[in-house]
């Protein structure tokens, strides 16, 4: 009966030591799962995020498309920046498919690479990529669009330009110039877009102060130069001299449409006013040649202060939701100063 009761004392004892090996095995990959989130920011948030400190680095860039002269200068931008700081860059093409890039996203987290950098085709349906970087602790960076979620949480910050005081700057011009008068055909850019639903707001509100600027058609052509002047050429058939002004989204549909109003026999720029965003170095030299009247520049070379922010982020520092870069304008007084170094 005593080897049979000392038996059965470490046994429970065996087995109460088991069960809190156990409990503290769950608490931990509790906490584990519930810190280290990809947009952690302020002190010590690079070793949160599981990030190295120092040494080389493998970047994950996810581009929406590479088929436009404003894409391929950003793309260019990482590129270049990877090589200077001597980092690996992997960068995926989605070819402007949403799905494509949550993919190549989701792609980017098995690979485990060390930071992903998103430009996102659209605001929406970007969470489950969010989510699989945030699972797997790799800090994700949105570069010149925004998406659904939150900074600190879902992404670490923001880093582009303000696309709202774009739409605003280009409708102020086009007030002024004017004298506040103007039947306005509007290009927009992709739908479901920050860029788009923000470009559009701009010009919106700078216009609202004044009623007799109206927009008399409004359409996506989805920042294509081809989209651009097949929507043009369609409008022109439904307003024809109505039109007294084109505000584009991007320089590629505002080219676009120029196109089509040379080819109804209107002269862009002089009988239609032609204002637009981007700054790329076909719209200078069309601003030079008298056929586009102004751009608002959105700078693709966002490589340096991405990398920037990135090492900001790598040393601990808490990083502003919203980095924002400083654009300039471009009219018929300095488009030829600076169209050698456009893109």
């Amino acid at each position: 009966m005593m080897k049979s009761s000392n038996h059965t004392r470490r046994l429970s004892t065996i087995v109460g030591i088991l069960f809190a090996l156990a409990s503290l095995t769950m608490t931990s990959c509790v906490k584990q799962e519930g810190g280290g989130v990809s947009g952690v920011s302020g002190a010590g948030a690079s070793e949160v995020a599981g990030i190295k400190k120092e040494g080389k680095l493998v970047i994950g860039f996810a581009q929406m498309e590479n088929n436009n002269p404003w894409r391929i200068a950003e793309t260019n931008s990482f590129r270049e920046e990877a090589a200077k700081r001597g980092h690996e860059i992997v960068v995926s093409d989605a070819q402007g498919d949403a799905a494509r890039q949550v993919n190549n996203v989701e792609d980017l987290v098995t690979r485990r690479v060390d930071v992903i950098m998103l430009p996102p085709r659209e605001f929406e349906g970007l969470s489950p990529a969010l989510k699989a970087a945030r699972e797997a602790k790799i800090p994700v960076f949105l570069i010149d669009r925004e998406a659904a979620g939150t900074s600190g949480e879902d992404y670490v910050a923001f880093i582009g330009s303000n696309f709202v005081q774009q739409g605003q700057r280009a409708g102020e011009w086009l007030i002024n110039k004017t004298g506040g008068k103007a039947n306005i055909v509007e290009l927009q850019g992709t739908s479901g877009a920050s860029v788009t639903r923000d470009r559009k707001q701009g010009f919106a509100d700078a216009i609202s102060k004044s009623p007799d600027m109206k927009i008399i058609a409004s359409q996506t052509a989805n920042f294509s130069r081809a989209e651009g002047q097949k929507v043009m050429e369609t409008i022109i058939q439904a307003r024809g001299k109505e039109i007294t002004a084109v505000y584009a989204h991007n320089d590629e549909m505002a080219i676009g449409a120029i196109q089509a109003l040379k080819a109804a026999g209107m002269k862009p720029g002089t009988d239609v006013l032609v204002v637009s965003v981007d700054g790329e170095k076909d719209a200078l030299k069309a601003i030079t040649a008298g056929e586009m009247n102004v751009t608002v520049e959105s700078n693709p070379r966002l490589g340096p202060l991405a990398f920037d922010t990135l090492e900001r982020f790598r040393r601990g520092e808490k990083i502003e939701p919203r980095i924002i870069i400083q654009d300039r304008l471009f009219d018929s007084s300095n488009a030829a100063q600076f169209v050698d170094e456009a893109y």
